[in-house]
């Protein structure tokens, strides 16, 4: 039996109560998703047009010389029209907007935005990287970041989010491995002065749909290669969370979808597989969307088109230490967690229409 929520309005004031956490609350919260054309685009309007606290009232394309469409796909669950960019429309219509364009499209966009009094869930990287320096090196065209911004690894931050005007939802890649690694650095058992190495792999999705030489179907089929080796902007992100330095290589796999992470560190010898646990079970104690296998090892088809993240591990008696992490990098590490992240905005349920 769920226990009593308090339901909100979308600027987080206090309203009516429901006794069921899935019915709906008298006031349904006012969304817009802005570039839902794209893929991640498209996965935010299939969470939210069956959101039962939300109502979806606005969806327009990545620009504003596109004219308006319908996306076939998603007429049984949403009959309406993806119309041309238009801020001001935005403002009017939403209490809450989703961003799924590109960097500098956000970084235009979502301060004028949170200037109006809007709440934005921005899915772009243009507001992830909080040292000025490291920010200018990977996103330039951020020119102001707006009061009220918040990092959005929702299991580890809650409390910032609920309150913030802007929520930068993390990356795919840094969002598979900050997930795993977090609770071992918090536990203060990795080996000082030993790289932290992640080797992700990702499906085709994650470069977005623009196609391109790279993602074409004849370029990657039957193939695996690694990319942005020392250079790829998710690396100074994971390097955040983590709060030292991390060995980062990223490779695009022959899949539509999903990222599987094997992460390989250093603990104290004669750490055991049980002693890992037990931290990742404190971490993660009620978290329902951080699912621990320990041994067994996670593979990406146990979590493709979910927004869970799976987690297992093994240790060596020398202290060689390798986690696995998997999740579906349109959902967990995109759309979903954007809905995980509005959910705890809005005072709603964290896994409202999510599960």
């Amino acid at each position: 039996m769920h226990t009593i929520t308090p339901a909100v309005d979308p600027l987080g004031n206090m309203g009516d109560t429901v006794d069921n956490v899935d019915m709906v609350p008298r006031a349904k919260a006012r969304v817009a998703v802005a570039g839902a054309t794209g893929y991640t685009g498209q996965e935010l309007l299939r969470l939210l047009a069956r959101h039962p606290a939300v109502r979806l009232t606005l969806a327009t394309s990545s620009g504003a010389s596109s004219s308006a469409r319908r996306l076939p796909a998603l007429g049984h669950l949403w009959d309406g029209a993806i119309t041309p960019l238009d801020p001001d429309a935005l403002k009017r219509e939403a209490d809450l907007v989703f961003l799924a364009l590109p960097d500098e499209a956000a970084a235009e966009l979502a301060p004028s935005l949170v200037d109006a009094g809007t709440r934005v869930i921005d899915l772009s990287g243009a507001f992830r990287l909080r040292d000025e320096g490291t920010r200018a090196r990977w996103y330039p065209e951020t020119r102001r970041v707006p009061p009220g911004a918040a990092y959005g690894l929702t299991e580890y931050d809650r409390d910032a989010v609920r309150s913030a005007r802007l929520v930068a939802n993390p990356g795919c890649y840094p969002t598979t491995a900050l997930l795993a690694l977090k609770p071992i650095a918090a536990a203060s058992i990795l080996v000082p002065g030993v790289d932290v190495i992640v080797d992700a792999k990702s499906g085709v999705s994650g470069a977005g749909k623009t196609p391109s030489e790279r993602t074409h179907f004849s370029e990657c089929h039957g193939s695996l290669s690694a990319y942005g080796v020392f250079g790829h902007r998710h690396g100074a992100e994971i390097e955040q969370g983590l709060g030292g330095p991390v060995t980062f290589t990223p490779h695009l796999a022959p899949l539509d979808r999903g990222i599987l992470a094997t992460i390989y560190i250093r603990v104290p010898p004669g750490t055991t597989e049980d002693a890992l646990g037990a931290i990742y079970e404190r971490a993660y104690e009620g978290a329902t969307f951080v699912r621990l296998v320990g041994q067994a090892l996670p593979a990406i088809k146990h979590v493709a088109h979910t927004n869970f993240c799976d987690i297992g591990w093994r240790v060596d008696p020398s202290g060689r230490a390798i986690l696995v992490s998997v999740l579906d990098n349109l959902l967990k590490g995109a759309s979903g967690q954007a809905v995980q992240n509005m959910n705890v905005m809005l005072g709603f349920d964290e896994t409202l229409g999510l599960l």
